[in-house]
Parts: C-alpha cells; structure tokens; sequence
C-alpha cells in the first residue's frame, strides 16, 4: 500500500503516548430557559489545545464516541494557523510551534501541517467507537495527503467515501477555473460493523422510488458473470397482470446450441442474429387469474438466481433476507421475472453532496445571532453527514469546534426526531467562549427578533478549561487535580470495564476501582501519607461479598509493599507502586 512520508513523521508518530495528561476543570453549566424544547443537556465545550482536550478524554468517552466531524484548517496558505505541540525533537521543535504562512514564505508549511495531524488522528481513532465513522472537511491543498495520512492511522480497508460537497455562493471570479466545491474524506474505525441509517439524498423529489419502503427489479442479467441457464417457473408462479399470453421463441433450440458452441457467452452479435429479449422462452407462458397456468421454461444470465430458485423450491413462499426484508418474485407485464423486496429502509447517499448549505448562508445565520465567524460550515451538511450513522442516542466529537456548527447540527437532529444525542466540543481559540459557546447558548435559547425570530431548540451544556495535568515535572502525582481524576486515570489505564467500575463510596472498600468474578482492582492512595500493601490492609478489604467470591487475581496499588513475593504469588496479587507503575498513554 502507498504510503506518506514528510520531514518529522519518525517523531510525531508516537507522540500521543508523550502529551501531558490533563484533568478537565469546568468552569460552568448552561441551561437553556424555561418554556425551550426538551433536548441534550450532557454536552460538553472545551476551551484548549485539541491535542491535550482528546487526550484527557480517553478516560471516559475511548471507543464511546459514534461520529467525528472535523473542519481542519486547509493549509491554502490564505489562513494562519499555529498549533505548539512541544514535539521534543531539535529538528521540528524549533518550527512547530511557529505560525504557518503562504507557500512562498513557508516552504514547510504542509510538513507542518501534517506533523499537527497525525497525533490527534490517532486519538481520534482511539475515541471513536467500533461501530464509529470519522468525516473530515478538507480543501484540495491538503486532500490528498490527508487521505493517506488516514488511511494509514484507520487502514485503507475501512474508507467509506470521498464526497465532493458543492459549496455553491459567491465565489471569486479571478481564477481561470473556479472551485465551487470542496471534499468530506469518511472513514470507520470498522466498515463492516459500522451501519449507515436509513437516510435518502435530501434533493431526492416527493414521488422518488429511494422513498419507497419496497424495491422491484429485474433479476435478468446478462455478462460474463452471470452465465445463462434454464429456470423451470412452475405453474402458480404469480404475475402482475392477472391475464398474459406469450409465444415460446422460435429458434430457442438452435439459440441455446449457438450458446453452447460459444461456451455459455451470449455476444451481441449473437443476440442481433436471434432477436430475442430475454429471458429466452422454450415454451408458452400462459397466464390466467394472475399466476401461470402451466410449467415455462425460460433461459437467461441472472442477477439473483439462487434467491430465485429458493422461492420455487419453497412453494412460492415468500423470503426472509438477511436485513429483515421480504422478497418475493413475479412475472412483469412482459413476461420478465421480478423481485419484489418489501419492508426495506430506503436510503440513498450520493457522494455528491448538493443543497446542503453554503459558507455564506451560515455567516449570515451567525450574523442573525449577533456575531461573526470566517467561513463556517453550513448545520446542514453536518446535521446530514452525522445523521448518517449516529443513532438517537450517539455521542458526535469536533475537535475543531470553530463557530460551534457541530453542536447546532446536533442539538438540531434531536428537535427533528426526539433523540439524546451528545455533543462534545473542543476549541482552542480565544473565541471559545466568546463565539463557540454563545453561538451554542442562542442556538438553544432563541435568537433573533419580530418576524426574524428563531424560537431555541432547548438543552444544555458544561464548560470546560484544561486543567492541571496529572504528573509534576518530576513524575509524582500531582495531589492539585483531586484523587477523583487520579482514580478515573488509574481505571482507564488498567483497561477496567465501564460497568465494573466503582466508586470510593461502595460497599467494600474506599480504595477499589473495580471488580469482576476474575479481577478486582484496587488503588490503594492518601495524599497525606505514605501507604503500604501489608497484612492489615489486605484484612479490611472485603471483596468476596462483591461478587460472591475471592477474585482469582487482585491487582493493588500502593506507595510500598511489605509483603514477600511468595506470599502476593500464592495470594494472586499483583502489586503496583504509585506512581511508578501507573501506565502512561
């Protein structure tokens, strides 16, 4: 597989083990007024860099969060951006941090670029959940380097599409050729589990076939792969007409000898010479009170010949497929084998993305809002994008939050179809507060006056600042972030399971983390003093009246162990020393 290499790759491609973790400090909780709509209130803003905001999310939301929709900066060298990701390598540090520039004045603005990407790929791809789909907005500088970039990080296996976005408006006349469009790369985490919601192409007319709830077709087909062959329809085979009197084909026998000499390929040549429309009848089809009358033989290349004989075989029965839907077959009007598959959910996604918004369309809705943001990107087309494959209840990710669009489109699909679904947030930028989280508070409250007026969509949402992180300088515990974060980190970095975690208030013991029938977890830690793993401590713990019995394997954490090696052997405990073997990731 191709791959993608730039200056300073080697050192930014393990560089999310090396980002500080930080606890998340909120600052406040908005909720929209009385009398607004019921919508999601667990959502979260985070004011910070992305890099440390997705890293001190992994405790809580790795593998939980269903849709990613990111809009990067473009790297066009028209727009600035600066991102100081203390890569500690004397090649690039001296310039990561710098801001990016145009072409002519930056030479390594698109290394640069993509040595910013990378890691918070990565830690995307750890956020999102199995069954997740990642779409990021991008121009055509960065395109087709971002698409290997990803492919690499989610595997080139699990590229769902590159959709072409026609962002239509007022656009610059001074090119020779004008781009009206942009690109939105879509990637799962895994394409197979991933399940896309039945959703029709927006622009789709009232009376579209993609809006019905059953789909017909012919299964005659006729190439290379699919040989021709005879199908016996039996006498009750239905049709759609309830009377219908065709002729078997003269010259059937020498046709299907011609076919035989040639190898089962039916050629155009062959098929002008014997005029025939397929299927190819060997005898008369007879319809009477709409089902055949007597046995007719037909020949042709199939799409669903299988499927074709089962319903035959099983007595004309209907048939279950494998998504619930039903087929069944019949005779059109004309005498042509059909199927029938009724109960399906219709959905048709073009990647070609038209009438979903435009950049200008959405300034002027900010504007409406009393404020102002560059180049947003339209609810819509992330409201349809993320309407995709998040269900009601999904958890939707922006790390590059700009003017807070995610979380409109969010708070939007909710008031469409009563869903829960959860937004998180993260802008670094000093308009965090001032535009992402006002944009958000006026999208759930309301904005606007007289006929302009746009009634909220309701909600609410937590604040957020990057916090302290978790490790000093010098590799101790930071006690400044709380024993809840210590905790939380030392959980997810055992890997303890969501519904085996405990808090310091169970029943057992303040200092267990978690517990199944085969594990627990304990963490045994007082800022204030020393604390040891020794005989006293293992008799107040309690934990065979958590799960019925003594975990076979019981996993302590402590400042020091007076125990003997035999002894936490033949007691199936491991011990782990604070801080030194508290894993960093």
């Amino acid at each position: 597989m191709p791959t993608l290499n730039w200056v300073g790759k080697d050192r930014v491609v393990n560089h999310h083990h090396d980002v500080p973790f930080r606890v998340l400090k909120k600052s406040y909780t908005f909720t929209a007024p009385l009398g607004t709509p019921t919508n999601s209130t667990d959502n979260r803003i985070i004011r910070g860099d992305n890099l440390e905001a997705l890293k001190s999310l992994l405790p809580e939301f790795e593998g939980r969060v269903k849709c990613i929709y990111i809009d990067p900066p473009y790297n066009t060298g028209k727009e600035e951006w600066i991102y100081n990701d203390a890569v500690n390598d004397p090649r690039i540090m001296g310039w990561i941090g710098k801001v990016v520039g145009r072409e002519e004045e930056d030479l390594s603005r698109h290394d640069k670029w993509l040595c910013m990407m990378y890691p918070r790929m990565k830690l995307l791809h750890s956020l999102l959940a199995n069954d997740g789909v990642l779409f990021a907005s991008i121009g055509q500088d960065e395109f087709a380097a971002f698409r290997l970039l990803l492919e690499e990080i989610f595997g080139r296996q699990n590229a769902l599409a590159m959709f072409i976005w026609l962002a239509e408006g007022n656009v610059e006349n001074a090119e020779a050729i004008t781009t009206v469009h942009e690109y939105v790369i879509a990637v799962a985490k895994s394409k197979s589990a991933a399940k896309i919601m039945a959703t029709v192409d927006p622009n789709a007319d009232d009376d579209s076939k993609l809006l019905r709830d059953f789909a017909e077709n012919s299964v005659i087909k006729n190439g290379p792969a699919n040989p021709g062959s005879i199908v016996t329809l039996p006498v009750g085979f239905p049709c759609s007409t309830a009377t219908l009197r065709l002729k078997a084909h003269e010259s059937a026998d020498e046709f299907l000898s011609t076919v035989a000499e040639a190898g089962g390929w039916i050629s155009r040549d062959m098929k002008a010479r014997f005029g025939f429309e397929y299927p190819v009848r060997l005898d008369e089809l007879n319809v009477q009170d709409g089902v055949l009358a007597a046995p007719c033989r037909v020949y042709s290349g199939w799409s669903s010949r299988n499927k074709l004989v089962r319903f035959i075989e099983t007595d004309l029965s209907p048939l279950v497929d494998d998504d619930g839907s039903t087929v069944q077959f019949f005779l059109s009007n004309t005498g042509v084998p059909t199927y029938r598959r009724q109960g399906r959910t219709g959905h048709f996604v073009p990647t070609v993305l038209r009438n979903l918004g435009t950049t200008e369309r959405a300034s002027n809705e900010i504007e409406r809002m009393g404020l102002r943001f560059p180049y947003p990107k339209p609810h819509q087309l992330v409201g349809y994008l993320s309407g995709l494959y998040a269900d009601s209840n999904a958890i939707i990710l922006d790390s590059f939050a700009g003017s807070g669009t995610t979380a409109h489109a969010v708070l939007k699909l909710n008031a469409q179809d009563g869903g829960n679904r959860r937004f998180i947030l993260v802008e670094m930028m000093d308009y965090a507060e001032t535009i992402t989280a006002e944009r958000v508070r006026r999208v759930m409250s309301g904005y606007g006056a007289g006929g302009r007026q746009t009634p909220g969509l309701g909600g609410g949402f937590d604040y957020f600042e990057l916090g302290e992180p978790l490790f000093s300088d010098d590799e101790t515990l930071n006690e400044a972030v709380g024993a809840e974060a210590i905790r939380a980190y030392v959980a997810h970095s055992e890997g303890i399971p969501l519904q085996t975690r405990v808090g310091p208030d169970n029943p057992y013991s303040p200092h267990l983390l978690g517990i199944d029938a085969e594990t627990a977890w304990v963490f045994f830690y007082d800022p204030s003093e020393l604390t040891s793993l020794d005989l006293h401590f293992l008799a107040g713990l309690n934990l065979r009246d958590a799960v019925g019995i003594r975990p076979a394997t019981v996993i302590i954490y402590a400042d020091r162990c007076l125990l003997t090696k035999d002894f936490l052997t033949a007691n199936g405990i491991i011990f782990k020393k604070i801080p030194r073997d508290i894993r960093r990731f």
